[in-house]
């Protein structure tokens, strides 16, 4: 290694705090140096007796405002009793009094009667003092001004320091060959679909003649829509790391400033630097923060910055000016809210849902973030997918990462399957309570409530499989069901109301065994009731009001009234309320026929506090309907037989196969 690279790279920069420091030294070494132990600031009536004593010899009135007095330096009586001293060295100036002169005519009628005392008048005038008068004011308001800014445009980095940067764009750039924090699509699992547009886009940027020469145009923008954590950052992050492009990265909130103007000029000055950089790619992340629809009355609108800024970037994405080459990412999960101009054509000519995994995209995402965790052997991964349904990409790393931890806190070698289900409990039920006290009572009622959601669950066809259930304290809720529900697009009618049945079972084994409810139905009532609505309100499936949604009325930002008569109110209010209680009566009906095995679940749950499958099957017996599954899966494996024997012509493809196995989620009662 030469000597050069031994050396480190100082830069010696300025800072403002520095010339702070240095002023305020050099003013408090010109008030201390303006004076020192040689000069003494004495009364009228003590000075008076100085004089008479023949202690002074010189006096020197100042604007005929005070007197200064010089001491006989001769008399060493007047050393010691004024400066209590009498070694003229040890001072370190000329001895001098410094007296305010009460009166003119009183001072030169005392003077007159002391002509051996030499008297002088002078007119002096002090530049510093007049100069802080007149500037000072103005100069501490222009330093207070100036640091103020500095704060609100976001320090001294580039583009956002300073006075005159304020309205500079916040955005960050990825250039060419950049090697910072680089995705590529590799690393971006799950999301084909997803992928493959955005691989387009990148594929038009490497080679536009590919396109342009069939008369096609490169897509202006495209927006990246879907729930939180599902990997709309981490796909952009991906455009950027494959296109060999420079790629503007910025939030919708960097727009957004308490001063008027500044948003729009931000959005300008991004565009002239991308149109600089062209062909590149702007991102910019939640995207709702600036683009939000414009009201249709201005007076209700508080923040008009807001909507200037979201005119410039519509002016700046689809105006009269050319932005050849620049391609415009968006994100966010809030697509409802966004101003309708802004997601026309022309401006982000494509919409590109993120939307949640399934299990095999889980199991992709699995895999990707499985790889810096030490597993043990045989480990699999398509188990890992099946017990995390709806979880976002976001969320399978957090249980990835709880998993490590995990393991690491109870002293394994590698990370092992119940680690893995341990982290999914943890994350969705919440922290193991173990220090939470529960009485005999209160044990038992709360196994008689789980009880009863897995007596129900297991006895109705269309709710989901149940996975275990649990009645030790995690979170806020004293107990759980865990479930196995099936990854479908659709929902019927007897699904949702076998759902709500399940949910209120737990309240309906409290009554019939204790003969009054208790507050930890809250969350099965929220949910339950939530179910109901959705079926009258939005899905038209009630006997009285059907065939009508009212989904698209509510979304409105200014949707003061609701988008039907009180009397419709009262039809809903009703139907809601016909729903809850006949699928509350199923409850209690199912139970009291199988009063016996529902006790006899809720015994084996407190001696245990958790129960699995295999439990429940051997108290209640298989259910039924499992089993007409397997006799179509049986017919359908003979079909395929028999078809296998004959010609190749007579071949049948038909077949009825048994639905995929779906990852847990739970059931959870909240203690009020």
């Amino acid at each position: 290694m030469s000597k050069e690279n031994k050396e480190p790279n100082f830069k010696f920069r300025i800072n403002l705090y520095w010339v702070y420091a240095i002023v305020g030294i050099a003013l408090a070494a010109i008030a201390f140096s303006s004076g020192g132990s040689s000069v003494r600031e004495v009364p009228y009536s003590q000075f008076r007796n100085y004089v008479d004593s023949g202690y002074i010899a010189k006096i020197e009135v100042v604007n005929k405002e005070y007197a200064e007095a010089t001491v006989n330096l001769n008399n060493k009586q007047a050393l010691s009793e004024i400066f209590d001293t009498d070694d003229i060295s040890k001072l370190q100036d000329v001895p001098t009094l410094k007296i305010s002169i009460p009166s003119t005519d009183a001072f030169d009628t005392f003077i007159t009667a002391h002509p051996e005392i030499e008297v002088t008048y002078t007119t002096r005038k002090d530049y510093f003092d007049s100069f802080l008068i007149s500037v000072g004011p103005l100069l501490l308001f222009l330093l207070l001004w100036f640091f103020l800014m500095r704060r609100m445009s976001g320090g001294a980095g580039p583009g956002g320091g300073g006075i005159f940067n304020v309205g500079k764009s916040q955005a960050k750039l990825f250039d060419k060959g950049s090697t910072d924090n680089k995705v590529t699509f590799k690393d971006v699992a799950g999301l084909e679909e997803a992928k493959q547009e955005v691989q387009e886009i990148v594929d038009f940027l490497k080679n536009p003649k590919k396109y342009t020469n069939l008369g096609g145009k490169i897509p202006k923008g495209a927006l990246l829509v879907g729930p939180p954590g599902t990997g709309k950052t981490l796909l952009a992050k991906a455009v950027a790391g494959e296109a060999d492009v420079p790629f503007f990265s910025m939030s919708g909130s960097d727009f957004v400033e308490m001063f008027v103007g500044v948003g729009a000029s931000r959005v300008r000055d991004l565009f002239r630097q991308a149109k600089e950089k062209a062909p590149c790619i702007i991102f910019i992340d939640e995207i709702d923060a600036v683009g939000r629809a414009r009201g249709k009355n201005p007076s209700f609108n508080s923040n008009d910055e807001r909507e200037n800024t979201l005119n410039q970037l519509l002016t700046e994405m689809d105006g009269f000016g050319s932005n050849s080459g620049v391609i415009i990412l968006a994100a966010t999960n809030r697509a409802d809210i966004l101003d309708k101009a802004l997601l026309r054509a022309g401006r982000f000519d494509r919409q590109i849902h993120v939307d949640l995994p399934d299990v095999h995209e889980r199991e992709a995402i699995f895999n990707v973030h499985l790889r810096p965790i030490k597993l043990e052997k045989d480990l699999n991964v398509d188990f890992l997918a099946k017990q995390t349904p709806g979880f976002s990409g976001a969320e399978i790393a957090n249980v990835c990462n709880e998993a490590a931890l995990i393991a690491a806190r109870h002293n394994h070698d590698a990370v092992q399957k119940q680690d893995f289900l341990d982290a999914v409990d943890r994350i969705i039920g919440g922290l193991e309570r173990k220090n939470k006290i529960m009485t005999a009572a209160e044990k038992a009622s709360t196994a008689i409530h789980e009880a009863g959601h897995a007596s129900v669950s297991w006895l109705l066809e269309y709710a989901n499989p149940l996975v275990k259930v649990t009645i030790v304290p995690r979170g806020n809720s004293l107990g759980a069901a865990w479930y196995l529900p099936e990854e479908r697009v659709v929902s019927t009618k007897e699904q949702m109301l076998d759902e709500i049945c399940s949910l209120l079972a737990g309240k309906a084994a409290e009554e019939i065994v204790y003969n009054h409810a208790s507050t930890g139905a809250l969350s099965d009532l929220e949910r339950a009731t939530k179910i109901a609505y959705s079926l009258v309100v939005y899905y038209g499936m009630s006997d009285k009001l059907p065939n009508i949604s009212y989904y698209n009325f509510t979304q409105g930002d200014y949707s003061f009234s609701k988008p039907y008569s009180e009397k419709t109110a009262e039809q809903i209010d009703s139907e809601v309320n016909k729903i809850l209680q006949t699928q509350y009566q199923r409850a209690l009906d199912l139970i009291r026929q199988n009063r016996d095995k529902h006790q006899a679940l809720a015994d084996l749950l407190v001696e245990n506090e958790v129960i699995f499958t295999e439990d429940v099957e051997r108290i209640f017996g298989k259910r039924p309907w499992v089993s007409r599954m397997e006799i179509l899966s049986r017919e359908s494996a003979a079909e395929k037989e028999s078809a296998s024997t004959a010609e190749p012509s007579e071949t049948s493809t038909d077949s009825v196969q048994a639905p995929e196995a779906a990852p847990t989620s739970s059931e959870e009662e909240t203690a009020s």
